[in-house]
């Protein structure tokens, strides 16, 4: 078993923003992939599934975006998983749209919701994959605005190339 846990923050409010990339592409995975229902469990929303030969868990956390790891941590404990069962995907404004970096550990650098996650699971050995937003001017744009931004129509009309790349990281991981 293994669980994806897409980032971002619930509410109508904050649909189709920089900072709700990892529910977009959760979604996607499941118009794609899988053709399942959300359910509301443990302060999530789940949809379980098979891809390939694997049974996962995509998760989208129903907490805000900075107390993330409530949430990771209840389905960790639900579903008996290792922190190396667990992915999280999230935006990133550090790394320059459509890039993907996938990493294994390490810090959660400028990311409040990962760095909740790290705190709550006492380890940074946590499979992430992170897609870049790029673009935060590092002068004195305000970085909340910047998140909370909806993509751009053009931005939006190239995410399901990045989805594509993103998910063959996630076949990846899945593989492991």
């Amino acid at each position: 078993m293994k669980i994806v846990v897409g980032l971002g923050n619930p509410g109508k409010e904050y649909e189709n923003t920089k900072h709700n990339l990892g529910f977009m592409f959760l979604d996607y995975i499941n118009k794609k992939y899988l053709n399942g229902n959300f359910k509301t469990f443990k302060n999530n929303k789940i949809l379980e599934g098979s891809i390939g030969e694997k049974k996962i868990v995509l998760a989208k956390p129903q907490t805000y975006m900075n107390l993330s790891g409530d949430a990771v941590i209840n389905l960790k404990n639900w579903y008996k998983v290792d922190n190396d069962d667990i992915l999280v995907i999230y935006d990133d404004f550090d790394i320059p749209f459509e890039s993907i970096r996938y990493r294994e550990s390490g810090s959660a650098g400028t990311h409040n919701g990962m760095k909740d996650i790290i705190n709550k699971l006492s380890s940074k050995d946590i499979p992430r994959l992170r897609i870049g937003t790029g673009g935060l001017k590092k002068e004195k744009q305000e970085i909340i605005s910047f998140v909370l931004s909806k993509f751009s129509r053009n931005e939006l009309d190239a995410l399901d190339e990045i989805f594509e790349k993103a998910y063959a990281k996630l076949k990846d991981f899945l593989d492991k």
